[in-house]
C-alpha cells in the first residue's frame, strides 16, 4: 500500500482500496507451495481457524475506515508499523533461547481466531496486509518459528478473504483496475522469489529481517505524512 501512495500518487483511502483488492487474487499461493516443499507445512486448520477471524476483522475494519479521516488513517498506518515492529524486536531479544520446533508448536482456537481478526482488522481499516501482522503476533507474540508464521500468513492471504471489505472500498471509490491488474502480476512474481529466498535462510536471519522492513515502511509512510 505504501508503494500505491508513493508511485500512483493516490489518496490515502483509495490506496487502501487498490491493497485490498490486489490481495484477492491467490497471489501467495505460489509462495505458500514454496515453503511446502520447503519442509515448512502449516496445519490447514490453522489457516481455516486463521480466516475466519480474518474475514470478520477486514469486513468491520473496512466500515469503520470510511468514517476516518484521511490524516488520521495515514497516522495511524505509520503507528501501528511501529507497533508491530517493536514487537518484533521483542523475539530479537528472546533469540537466544531455543526456537522450538514446528511440530513442536500447538495453536489453540482462540490464540488462531484472536490473531485473524486483529489481522483482519488491520487490513480493512488501514489496508495493510493481513500477512504482516499474522507474521509479528504469531513469531513475536506466540513464539512460533519464523517460518511457519510467514507460511501461515501466506495460507491465510492465498484465500480471496479481503473480498468483503474490498468490496465496500469498490462501491465509494473509483479504484484504477488496470494498475490493481499490473500490481497483482507484480505480487506474483514477487512472491515466488521472495519465498525462494526465505526458505534459504535461517529463522534468526528473518526475524531480524522482519523489523527492519516493518520500520523501513513506517518511516516512509510518516515521511509521506508530514
Amino acid at each position: 500500500m505504501a508503494l500505491a501512495v508513493l508511485f500512483m500518487g493516490l489518496p490515502q483511502y483509495m490506496a487502501q482500496g487498490v491493497s485490498l483488492v490486489a490481495q484477492v487474487p491467490p497471489t501467495s499461493l505460489s509462495g505458500l507451495m514454496q515453503y511446502r516443499r520447503s519442509g515448512h507445512a502449516v496445519p490447514m486448520r490453522w489457516i481455516v481457524l486463521a480466516s475466519i477471524g480474518f474475514i470478520v476483522g477486514a469486513i468491520a475494519g473496512a466500515l469503520l475506515a470510511g468514517f476516518i479521516p484521511e490524516r488520521v488513517l495515514r497516522w495511524a498506518y505509520v503507528g501501528y508499523l511501529v507497533l508491530l515492529g517493536l514487537l518484533s524486536l521483542t523475539r530479537l531479544r528472546s533469540g537466544r533461547k531455543k526456537t522450538p520446533e514446528s511440530r513442536d508448536v500447538v495453536l489453540g482456537v482462540t490464540a488462531l481466531v484472536g490473531v485473524g481478526i486483529v489481522s483482519g482488522l488491520s487490513s480493512g481499516i488501514l489496508g495493510i496486509g493481513g500477512g504482516l501482522a499474522i507474521t509479528a503476533i504469531l513469531a513475536a507474540g506466540l513464539k512460533v518459528p519464523q517460518h511457519l508464521a510467514q507460511a501461515l500468513a501466506l495460507g491465510v492471504t492465498t484465500l480471496p478473504l479481503t473480498l468483503p471489505a474490498a468490496i465496500v472500498y469498490a462501491r465509494t471509490e473509483n479504484l484504477p483496475w488496470i494498475a490493481i491488474a499490473a500490481i497483482v502480476v507484480g505480487l506474483w512474481v514477487g512472491t515466488i522469489g521472495g519465498a525462494k529466498l526465505a526458505t534459504k535462510v535461517s529463522d534468526q536471519t528473518l526475524r531480524r529481517l522482519l523489523p527492519v522492513c516493518i520500520f523501513g515502511a513506517a518511516a516512509f509512510m510518516a515521511w509521506r505524512a508530514l
